[in-house]
């Protein structure tokens, strides 16, 4: 995955667990962290003090760790984000390893109303389909039959026949 992708990733997981996305200083750290930048090179980057960003870069990993149940450091945040956004497969002689967002359950801690639920489901579900048609078209790619795909993803082969080639 490069960069922009795990950034998603984790705005994802983060969203899926607290109900918040990253906020613009959690996005630059994290691009630096990912870049293996040195806090003091990403505080002078965006003109800020060393400390706030040790601070907030702290905090942020702490919450990736949370949200994946893995310790999480500056040092293996990339080797862990790819690893937690790779799925390998294997059937018989055919192997394939994929990237497939969008399946991770985090176990949501947050509460919703009703009325926010709903909406919040309608935009999950329009973001899970978008996800699924994404990851069929890429699974076919790999040569994997419509049945391989719905038992792989376990959701109903008719699901997977729909998604246009």
């Amino acid at each position: 995955m490069n960069i922009s992708e795990l950034l998603q990733f984790v705005d994802d997981a983060m969203y899926a667990k607290k109900g918040k996305h990253l906020n613009d200083l959690q996005r630059k750290i994290m691009k630096g962290v990912l870049d293996h930048q040195k806090y003091s090179d990403i505080a002078s980057l965006y003109d800020l003090s060393e400390g706030h960003v040790k601070d907030v870069g702290y905090e942020l990993l702490q919450m990736i760790s949370n949200a994946f149940n893995e310790p999480i450091t500056k040092g293996n945040i990339k080797s862990v984000l790819e690893r937690q956004g790779s799925v390998s497969l294997s059937f018989g002689n055919r192997s394939i390893n994929s990237h497939i967002i969008g399946y991770v359950d985090f176990g949501s801690d947050r509460t919703e109303d009703s009325s926010q639920k709903n909406q919040s489901e309608t935009t999950n579900f329009s973001s899970s389909f978008l996800n699924i048609q994404t990851t069929v078209k890429k699974l076919r790619q790999r040569g994997l039959s419509n049945e391989e795909i719905a038992d792989v993803l376990d959701i109903p082969v008719q699901v997977i026949k729909n998604v246009e080639i």
